[in-house]
């Protein structure tokens, strides 16, 4: 325990730094690049059909996923050489990151809330997830095993390869949608991924293992809270897919670095409810004519029942804590 303890207490030290680091790089890019975004006009198209109180919101500078994506490639890539498993989770970040830079500079073009095809996207996230998912199943041995819940983190399966690969891919390609459904409302996705990724970094540190992804995940958190310094509503600047995106993809790549891909479903409940209250919503339409929420994806539920965009953040993120803590205690907790 006592050899174990520098080991630990510099990955905390790492961690801090990382998060600290991101954080005000964060809010220095925003200073910095929310005034150029307003004069190149990069603003939001707001969806006609959505809630009538986002429609002021036409013309708030968009793309703002820059702001954390900066300094987290800045500081990420610094500390690879000590922890060489960050930077293909940074690369996969950016990625995703990339094709969401894609669609919004198409929308932003064409002043239009179309931007990539859906075609388009889905083969630019899946080439991203499959290039990651590739590199983690021949890492390591075991690179393809999953931990399970209340085994203390001490047990495992392993996965053959046939189905690791489009288990995985397939953990990248919902979870980076599911992300990308939830920034609808200022400040949504950032706060609850901090939250997300603030416990990602938890677990790697009391696990005793998983450094790397530790210090990754509390890098994210860092320009989650920095991007929210701008973003918190009214916000100043919107993330557009560029940021959502790429924060879908840090949430699957941690988790799959740490090999615990379940926790997702706890840690992003929020996220696992925006997408399914969306694909509820259409499977009704579609099938009955008729409406099972309000609006959909979930947040739009609940903003035309009354709610203010900040009781909906409020809530969700306290949902989000719960379920963190829950997905901890599985993680940790031992049957026997």
């Amino acid at each position: 325990m006592v050899a174990a303890m520098p080991e630990f207490a510099l990955i905390n030290l790492a961690k801090a730094i990382a998060f600290l680091t991101v954080f005000v790089g964060a809010v220095v890019c925003g200073f910095i690049f929310i005034p150029i975004l307003r004069r190149l006009k990069f603003g939001q198209t707001v969806r006609e059909d959505g809630p009538a109180s986002h429609l002021k919101k036409t013309g708030t500078p968009t793309m703002g996923g820059v702001i954390f994506l900066l300094p987290l490639a800045a500081a990420l890539g610094a500390a690879s050489p000590q922890s060489p498993e960050i930077l293909p989770a940074l690369l996969a970040t950016a990625g995703f990151g990339l094709v969401g830079l894609a669609d919004d500079m198409l929308k932003i073009r064409r002043k239009s809330k179309d931007g990539l095809s859906a075609l388009q996207k889905t083969l630019g996230l899946l080439i991203v997830a499959a290039a990651f998912v590739a590199h983690l199943a021949f890492a390591s041995p075991g690179a393809t095993s999953v931990i399970l819940p209340l085994t203390g983190m001490d047990g495992s399966v392993a996965m053959p390869v046939w189905l690791y690969f489009p288990f995985a891919v397939f953990v990248f390609y919902a979870t980076t949608n599911a992300v990308n459904l939830t920034d609808g409302v200022d400040g949504l996705a950032a706060s609850v991924t901090l939250i997300v990724m603030a416990a990602f970094a938890a677990a790697g540190v009391l696990g005793g293992r998983d450094g790397g992804a530790a210090i990754f995940s509390a890098a994210v958190a860092g320009g989650c809270l920095g991007f929210l310094v701008f973003n918190a509503h009214p916000a100043k600047v919107i993330m557009g897919d560029c940021g959502a995106l790429a924060l879908g993809g840090a949430v699957a790549a941690a988790a799959m670095m740490m090999r615990v891909p379940w926790i997702i479903l706890l840690f992003g409940i929020v996220y696992v409810l925006e997408a399914l209250s969306d694909v509820i919503q259409v499977a009704s339409y579609k099938a009955r004519r008729k409406r099972v929420f309000r609006m959909a994806p979930l947040h739009h539920h609940f903003e035309l029942g009354g709610w203010p965009e900040g009781k909906v953040v409020l809530v969700f993120d306290a949902v989000t804590l719960a379920f963190c803590a829950a997905g901890l205690a599985l993680l940790f907790a031992r049957l026997r």
